[in-house]
Parts: C-alpha cells; sequence; structure tokens
C-alpha cells in the first residue's frame, strides 16, 4: 500500500503554562466524551490521601459536559483536536511541559477503589531502581464474561502479571529522568506503554507491579471497536518485538482462543457469551494478524504515515 500523504501533527493548545516548581508529582488524565465517568474518577482522585501533585488534563474534543465537570477541580488543561490524537506524540507533548520528578497516569475512565491507591503506587519509588510502576485493573460490574476473565489474568491479586504486560497506562506512574532517556514511542498508534515497558526491561531496569493501587477500568467492545483496538495492536507489535505476520499461526491461536473461550462460557453458564463467542475470536485474531501485516509493511517500505491505526480505531467510535 503506497504512502498517503498526511500534514504534520498539530501541537497541543496549552491553555495554562505548565512549566511550574511545585509538587514533585503530575498527573496527567487524557479526555474525550468522559462525562459519564470523569466526575467518580476526579472525586475518587480528590479522595486520595496524598494530594501533592499538579492534575494535568489533555482533552481531544470533548463536545459532553467532560470540561464542565473538570472545572470544578484544580487542574491545567491542554486542548488536542480530535484528528491530532496520537497517544505517545500528546503524552510526550504533556510531559515535556511539566518538571515533576515523578509523572503518574490516569485515565478519565479509570476510578481509583482505595483512598490509598496513589500512595501505594507511589511507595514503589521508594525503591531507587524502580523507574515504572503501575496498579492493578478490576473490571467493571458490567463487564462481560470474557473481559473479566481476562483481567484476572492480566491483574492478579498476588504474584506478578502475564509477560504481555509490561506497562499498563490507564493507572501508572515513571520516574521523568528515564522518559528523558526514551520518551514513548511514536512510530505507530497504540501500544505507547507496552513499548516503553518493554525497553526498560530490554535496559534492565525494574518495574514494579502494586495490586493495593487499585482501579475500576474494562470496556465492553462492540465488534467494530474490538476489531480497531486489535488491529493497532497487531501494527504496534511489528515495531515492539519485530513480530512477523504468519496466518498459520494466527489460525492457530484462533483454534486456541475459540476452545478457551467456549470452555469458560460453558463452565461459567453464559449462553449469551458462549453464542457470540465465535465472531469474537474470529475478529480479535482476524484484526490482530491485519494490523500486523500492516505494521510489517509500514517496517518494510519505510512507510511514515501512521494515520492508518488512528483511523482504525477513532472511526469505530464515532
Amino acid at each position: 500500500m503506497p504512502e498517503s500523504s498526511s500534514q504534520d501533527h498539530k501541537k497541543a493548545t496549552i491553555v495554562a503554562p505548565l512549566n511550574f516548581s511545585g509538587p514533585k508529582i503530575a498527573i496527567i488524565m487524557r479526555s474525550k466524551n468522559s462525562a459519564w465517568v470523569i466526575a467518580n474518577t476526579l472525586a475518587a482522585l480528590h479522595s486520595q490521601d496524598f494530594q501533592d501533585y499538579d492534575l494535568i488534563l489533555v482533552d481531544s474534543g470533548s463536545t459532553d459536559t467532560t470540561l464542565e465537570i473538570a472545572s470544578f477541580y484544580d487542574c491545567r488543561l491542554i486542548h488536542i483536536e480530535p484528528g491530532d490524537y496520537y497517544p505517545g506524540k500528546v503524552l510526550n507533548q504533556a510531559i515535556a511541559q511539566c518538571q515533576a520528578d515523578i509523572v503518574v497516569f490516569l485515565n478519565s475512565d479509570a476510578v481509583l477503589l482505595r483512598d490509598d491507591s496513589l500512595s501505594n503506587l507511589l511507595d514503589a519509588f521508594n525503591d531507587p531502581d524502580i523507574v515504572a510502576a503501575f496498579g492493578r485493573q478490576l473490571p467493571r460490574p458490567e463487564a462481560h464474561q470474557w473481559v473479566k476473565r481476562d483481567y484476572a489474568t492480566s491483574f492478579p491479586a498476588t504474584g506478578t502479571p502475564p509477560s504481555w504486560i509490561t506497562l499498563s497506562l490507564p493507572f501508572a506512574a515513571i520516574r521523568r529522568q528515564y522518559w528523558l532517556q526514551h520518551p514513548f514511542y511514536e512510530d505507530a498508534w497504540a501500544s505507547e506503554d507496552t513499548e516503553w515497558g518493554h525497553w526498560a526491561q530490554t535496559c534492565g531496569y525494574k518495574l514494579a507491579y502494586v495490586p493495593q493501587a487499585l482501579l475500576m477500568h474494562s470496556h465492553n467492545y462492540t465488534l467494530k471497536q474490538l476489531y480497531g483496538r486489535r488491529f493497532v495492536e497487531g501494527e504496534a507489535d511489528a515495531f515492539i518485538y519485530h513480530k512477523k505476520h504468519k496466518l498459520t499461526s494466527d489460525f492457530a491461536n484462533f483454534a486456541k482462543g475459540f476452545i478457551r473461550g467456549c470452555y469458560h462460557h460453558i463452565i461459567t453458564a453464559d449462553l449469551a457469551g458462549l453464542l457470540a463467542t465465535p465472531r469474537r475470536v474470529f475478529v480479535y485474531h482476524w484484526a490482530y494478524y491485519s494490523g500486523l501485516r500492516w505494521g510489517n509493511t509500514r517496517i518494510s517500505q519505510q512507510l511514515k504515515n501512521d494515520s492508518t491505526g488512528q483511523q482504525t480505531v477513532l472511526s469505530r467510535y464515532q
């Protein structure tokens, strides 16, 4: 596929100056049309037993009451045009504007479930060798059964997460000095947290998983939305892990996922989930394969255009 021409991504409009000599902790929160949940997120954040931080809200074109709700709280605002939202680039712009020693990331749809979740996350940095830490995510009560299963595997109550979870930005923190060494990557649209965690691990740096930093965060994706998320994850894995696309391997993964999904829905007596499994598992793996193939094409042809992933995701949320 030939590279399509595109304009350079616009810089964020900084509404309030972010160069400050205040708290050593900055919290970056990204939002877009989060009115359905951001009141809970901000209330939980402002109920934490640790309050010595500077909150930066990066909004990418909310048209609901998100900004009206946020205006009741003390935060610094960065406006991003919807078409300019590229996660790695946006985060790099925001971090570059603050002087905090530790930067915390909290999604606008991630609700802290303990009043010491933030302090527990920050306590990980009492170990001077820790460069980043992330919390334990619990799915929402209305989460689908397969989502609950995946979250239980990805964010265990004890022990360590699986190897594919290197860092998870819905609630995480990094030492800014290491971000200066390696900013979030901008080659592909998604998985900026996975790439940064992978880089840190490859360099021999320590990352901490903090189960006591507890939050609620999950999504019940439609099939269209699931396709978009898995497409950009596949594209990203081509850049992060130099992974090659192989249809035979993806078919084998589909078969394993199908059997595992059916078994889970049978033992949980989830008939609706069982009936939905074939389509969901097919979309899950086909989208990943398609994204991985596109990522490999971009690499082999040295295509710099990264708009395909963005369009694949955002168009499915319209």
